[in-house]
């Protein structure tokens, strides 16, 4: 609100007005995600999430919308795509427990491992070599290998990534896990799968739990099955993975502190004499919830209930992730963007379609 102040003879100033609070932005992400709700209700094989992602996107390029998406709205928006994306992530523990990963066996969880390894490391040295900028190729990498746009959120939550780079990886990364809903049930026989190793190559081998599922459904419930419990094994690496980066950023800034003091083997603690955190305090809250659920104590409405709400509070903060794309700079780096899609895509699918052969 601007402040007036009188002056005599009835003349009077103002200080500019105050920046928009953050209510104009988070009700533009809960319409997003009503909007994204009733997509997929009418088009059940397309994920709520990835319909979010697209919406944000559209929001933030249609005329007469896009001026109040990155003005007015733009505080609430960021708000949503960090602080609820980390909200749905602790959550997502809920949906894994340390007896669903240790009844699959030792061999699938070691084909997991290198699965994420192989997708997360190749696709972090193409991107570097391809020359994408700033941290697109951490976040795309972490997207590929873990678990999508929501890994994207908590990579960059700690990494201090600049928010266009998060969003260019987020579309990217959707993009990619939504044409394998359409591109991976035709590959289902023709690569001489069963039903159960289709499973498993589709939650080894896709991004967003969303897009999991809906790849997976096709065919059948045993696919399915297996489908989400490789993939939530996926997804239970994401906290040690978050903490590894949060390791290398701390040590890297500590670094450059020495250095610009002249002293490049010095120690510096950071700014106000704290270091940040080696485990943010949203991995300690996922793992947690695995902890929790690990139990058997939670009554199924209750995992039913966070289930709903989880998905709730990432389609929202995809909302708010794909509002700050911006195609016009996607574009000018959209060749090097895809070609590191597409070879992601071919090593992920490739390694995991190798390991449920040789652990089938």
């Amino acid at each position: 609100m601007a402040v007036i102040n009188a002056r005599p003879g009835g003349a009077r100033t103002g200080t500019a007005a105050a920046p928009p609070g953050k209510l104009p932005g988070l009700a533009m992400a809960v319409l997003g995600v009503a909007l994204a709700w009733t997509a997929h209700r009418l088009v059940p094989a397309v994920p709520m999430l990835t319909a979010a992602v697209v919406l944000g996107i559209a929001a933030a390029h249609l005329p007469g919308v896009k001026a109040r998406v990155r003005g007015v709205g733009r505080p609430g928006l960021t708000l949503a795509g960090k602080r609820l994306m980390r909200v749905g992530v602790v959550l997502l523990g809920l949906k894994l427990s340390i007896g669903d990963v240790l009844g699959v066996g030792w061999a699938t969880v070691a084909m997991v491992l290198v699965v994420v390894t192989a997708t997360f490391f190749g696709t972090l040295w193409l991107g570097r070599r391809l020359g994408l900028r700033g941290d697109q190729p951490l976040l795309i990498a972490t997207g590929y290998s873990i678990c999508g746009a929501s890994a994207i959120g908590a990579v960059s939550e700690v990494s201090g990534s600049d928010e266009e780079d998060v969003a260019t990886s987020v579309a990217l990364v959707t993009l990619c896990g939504t044409l394998a809903i359409a591109v991976l049930p035709l590959l289902h026989h023709p690569l001489g799968l069963d039903d159960t190793q289709f499973g498993r190559w589709v939650g080894a081998g896709v991004h967003d739990v969303g897009q999991v599922v809906a790849t997976a459904q096709t065919a059948g419930p045993t696919a399915l099955g297996e489908a989400v419990l490789v993939k939530l094994m996926r997804v239970a690496l994401l906290a040690p993975l978050v903490a590894a980066v949060a390791v290398s950023v701390s040590r890297r800034r500590a670094q450059a502190r020495a250095a610009a003091a002249g002293d490049p083997t010095a120690t510096v603690p950071s700014e106000h004499g704290k270091r940040p955190p080696l485990v943010p305090l949203f991995v300690l809250g996922f793992l947690a919830m695995v902890a929790v659920r690990s139990t058997g104590l939670v009554p199924g409405g209750v995992l039913d209930g966070a289930q709903h709400a989880q998905e709730l509070l990432l389609a929202a903060a995809l909302f708010g992730l794909g509002s700050a794309v911006h195609l016009p700079s996607l574009v000018r780096t959209g060749g090097r963007v895809a070609a590191l899609g597409l070879c992601s895509w071919v090593v992920i699918a490739g390694v995991s379609y190798a390991g449920v052969l040789l652990t089938a």
